[in-house]
């Protein structure tokens, strides 16, 4: 028989709209021959699958559906979720009391790196190249300008928990409006990160797991047509040049596979990982900006790009996730 597996996508953030950009893509090249493919949509208003025109509610005790007459278990899930409740591991606590493995990091890695600072502080704790950043909590700070003296401008300044840049500014000096960044962030969430710039190329690359085995995609090179590459840079076409795979010295190119195989590991990861990577050529250091546990699917992403670059087809790549998680139950 073949397995059940439901694709979950929605969300309750500013990030659903991304998730659906990426459904758009996952479900296009999802192996129907092999799974049995179910997509459950989850809002704020209710979790709901749809088939054949009728919108029925997801049973939340067992996560079943309805389908044929028949109650329908799954094997796996397919997260496709960014920012709450599918990339900060609320999702995979539910799933890990309902005994029901997934295709990304578990609760515990998922909620820790989807807090920024939380990443880079265990980051540097672990010897991971990280900028000098200060966190801000909403209501337990009086001056932000006495608590970041120690920082060096230019510094960006974003909200400390999600993905996809949505809330992020660049601020070029002190003079500036910091006050300004800060508020737009903390619109995006109740703690904010102001991290240094580091100046260097910047470089990203997926990391995934099959068979056991850490796997590393090939390199992107990102050379964003705005002053960084945020939200707009990176979900609208021609805003960044993205260059895959990265045009770099093979010994380069092992430096930033090497530390991200290490990240992962360090971290903990499971399924497919995206790390951002700035490299300060004067030091020849990978800096590590971020990990994103749930990336980007749409035609525009990163990940399809290098997933191609290496050769695969989206069909064998997205077997391969579900058949990791898949292993989990076996």
């Amino acid at each position: 028989m073949k397995p059940n597996i439901a694709f979950v996508t929605g969300g309750y953030s500013g990030e659903a709209v991304v998730s659906y950009q990426s459904a758009l893509t996952i479900e296009k090249n999802l192996d129907r021959k092999k799974y049995n493919i179910y997509t459950i949509d989850i809002t704020r208003e209710g979790w709901f699958y749809t088939a054949d025109g009728e919108k029925q509610v997801v049973d939340k005790n067992e996560f079943t559906i309805k389908s044929g007459g028949k109650t329908i278990h799954f094997d796996a899930v397919l997260i496709g979720i960014h920012g709450t409740p599918g990339e900060d591991g609320k999702l995979q606590g539910y799933f890990d009391m309902l005994d029901l493995p997934y295709t990304s990091c578990d609760a515990a890695t998922s909620a820790l790196t989807f807090n920024k600072s939380y990443t880079v502080s265990i980051a540097a704790f672990r010897g991971i190249a990280v900028a000098r950043s200060v966190l801000l909590i909403r209501g337990q700070f009086e001056n932000a300008d006495k608590l970041i003296a120690g920082l060096k401008f230019p510094v960006f300044v974003k909200p400390n928990n999600g993905g996809s840049s949505i809330g992020m500014s660049r601020v070029n000096s002190a003079s500036e409006e910091l006050g300004f960044a800060i508020e737009k962030a903390f619109k995006e969430d109740d703690q904010v990160l102001i991290e240094e710039f580091i100046e260097g190329r910047e470089f990203t690359i997926g990391v995934f797991k099959k068979g056991g085995k850490i796997i590393t995609l090939p390199i992107t090179e990102v050379i964003s047509k705005k002053e960084f590459f945020d939200y707009e840079a990176k979900y609208t076409k021609g805003m960044a040049e993205e260059i895959t795979p990265a045009v770099i010295p093979g010994d380069l190119a092992d430096k930033i596979s090497g530390n991200a195989i290490n990240v992962y590991r360090v971290f903990n990861c499971s399924g497919i990982v995206r790390m951002d990577f700035i490299y300060k050529e004067a030091e020849g250091v990978p800096y590590l900006l971020e990990i994103n546990t749930v990336p980007g699917q749409s035609e525009a992403s990163l990940v399809p790009q290098q997933v191609r670059a290496m050769g695969w087809t989206l069909t064998e790549f997205y077997s391969a996730l579900i058949e990791e998680a898949l292993l989990k139950k076996a």
